[in-house]
């Protein structure tokens, strides 16, 4: 008899009273179940087969899951669904992550190694990828039949092909880098219908791009540079869209067009502040901005800031002085208070402008920065900078580069020496955005005397108010298909005004937790009635919920 309680939290640490390895965790797991891992590598590979779980890093946890040892994926999911949240995966002599016939989400991860694809998904069930990191793989990540969202990520250093898609999948790949690979950058083919956007391509052995197999891609605004072979081709039979493209350095033609294929091939729509795409581009990204919950001042520094652009561009075109205007930001604030959402949505801004060309997003830290040893620090930096050309590269948690009476061991100052100077030198070619505290942030900016001035702007995000968190609430319960009891309203302020005081406050990701809370108390609530829900009480959320995941 199956015993297991749907929606339970359960903890992997090593201590009395939690669960040794992630194995026994998941053993006693039913539907709904978040797993969070402590600190710690993890050497177990594990097979799920319709169960639907979490997996997650405890707040601030390095997270390792090794089956670098094993001749099988470390995570095979096969129905139900699998979430990953802030996990590392490290593969052996097969793939890290085989996705069949199941919904997958993964959020902050990093895979590495393995042969096959790094993340291998089958089926006709949802995915979704977001700020992960895939590297030293075989193949970065392989969709066949399914659709979904890969979205600011990282693939390098591949031996095979980046991103491949096939068998009629219909993803949309979103504003992702893909570097080092030794064969194709993407390659879509047998019927694959991917929306591919704003993705930066580059050193790669092959193809950036490649189609094949009556395959009908949608690209835009990519680009394409240091490919071996020629940037973009379309095999016979083929077509689709390559619409604003951009293709640098590659083999002759940029774009290739066997016999028989058929794309339709758009320039780009010229500089913004006419008429055209671009303008209405502009004006989509400016109504996304104002979309957001709260954030008056934000809106409103960053609405001055287009405006400025916008005028000099004008200004240019007639012939006009421009004066030199920086591109990076300071953003200060606490945690949870869309500091990364606004920071894509200015990188696209930037793009829509013609300011930048590729307007991608990197997000990096301090252990994507700093080094292990003397040179260390300079060469990856320089990399990452030197990735993020053309768009945005945002460090969250900038002070954690600079610890004040630390030895000379610590490589972080010259992480912020090398940025300084890279960010005088490219000043017109990238956008970089430093976030963090007001009082830490101020403490970062004096680690090098030319930092302050290497910046254009403070940009300060407040705390988001109880009705604020309150309507964020309701905004992850619709677009999830749920529907919230009005009279849960006061029951969500009063809750966000209580906690606002605390010292660990999340703003919006402590509305993301209690969101997270809702469903699983509502999981556990429905496992009770003895039967299968009807649609409306599946998408039911009660104040009784509300006040369950409260409590928890």
């Amino acid at each position: 008899m199956d015993t297991s309680v749907s929606g339970r939290t359960l903890l992997v640490a090593d201590r009395p009273g939690a669960y040794p390895t992630i194995g026994h965790a998941l053993a006693d797991a039913g539907d709904g179940t978040v797993v969070t891992i402590a600190d710690g590598t993890y050497r177990e590979t594990l097979e799920l087969t319709a169960l639907r779980v979490t997996l997650a890093a405890a707040g601030g946890a390095k997270v390792v899951i090794d089956g670098s040892g094993a001749d099988r994926p470390v995570l095979h999911t096969d129905k139900g669904s699998l979430t990953l949240q802030g996990i590392v995966v490290r593969a052996g002599d097969a793939a890290a992550i085989a996705v069949d016939e199941a919904a997958f989400t993964a959020r902050g991860c990093t895979i590495t190694g393995g042969r096959g694809p790094a993340i291998g998904i089958r089926g006709s069930s949802a995915f979704e990828v977001t700020g992960c990191t895939i590297t030293a793989a075989e193949q970065g990540v392989s969709v066949e039949g399914a659709g979904g969202l890969l979205e600011d990520t990282v693939i390098e250093d591949v031996t095979g092909d980046g991103i491949v898609v096939g068998m009629g999948a219909d993803p949309v790949i979103r504003n992702c880098t893909v570097t080092g690979c030794g064969l194709r950058g993407i390659y879509v083919y047998q019927y694959g219908r991917p929306v591919i956007e704003g993705c930066d391509i580059s050193h790669t052995g092959r193809e950036g791009i490649a189609v094949a197999h009556h395959s009908a891609p949608v690209l835009r605004h990519c680009s394409v540079r240091d490919a071996r072979g020629v940037g973009i081709a379309f095999a016979s039979g083929c077509e689709g869209t390559v619409q604003a493209c951009q293709v640098d350095n590659t083999a002759e033609p940029g774009i290739a067009l066997a016999d028989g294929a058929t794309p339709t091939v758009i320039a780009d729509a010229g500089p913004v502040g006419a008429t055209g795409r671009g303008g209405q581009e502009l004006d989509e990204l400016l109504a996304e901005l104002d979309a957001m919950i709260g954030l008056p001042g934000v809106k409103a520094d960053v609405r001055a800031l287009i405006d400025e652009l916008q005028v000099n561009e004008w200004r240019r075109n007639a012939g006009l002085p421009v004066g030199a205007a920086s591109h990076h930001l300071i953003f200060i604030g606490a945690p949870g208070t869309g500091k990364t959402t606004v920071a894509r949505i200015y990188g696209r801004l930037l793009r829509a402008l013609g300011v930048l060309p590729r307007g991608q997003f990197r997000e990096v830290s301090r252990r994507d920065l700093v080094g292990q040893f003397i040179g260390h620090t300079v060469e990856k930096t320089a990399k990452l900078f030197e990735e993020a050309l053309g768009g945005v590269l945002f460090i969250d948690e900038a002070y954690t580069l600079f610890r004040e009476g630390t030895s000379d061991g610590d490589f972080g100052k010259e992480a912020i020496d090398t940025l300084v100077k890279l960010m005088e030198d490219h000043r017109d070619e990238i956008a970089v955005i430093v976030a963090g505290y007001t009082e830490e942030m101020s403490r970062f900016l004096s680690a090098n005397p030319g930092l302050t001035s290497r910046f254009g702007k403070r940009v300060e995000f407040e705390d988001y108010s109880p009705a604020e968190l309150a309507g964020i609430i309701r905004r992850m319960v619709a677009a999830e298909s749920y529907e919230l009891e009005h009279s849960a309203d006061d029951e969500l302020m009063a809750y966000f005004g209580r906690i606002a005081g605390e010292a660990d406050f999340g703003n919006a990701r402590d509305a993301r937790r209690l969101f997270e809370g809702l469903r699983q108390a509502q999981s556990q609530r429905l496992r009770k009635l003895g039967r299968i829900p009807a649609v409306d009480e599946l998408r039911a959320l009660h104040l009784a919920d509300v006040r369950t995941a409260i409590c928890r």
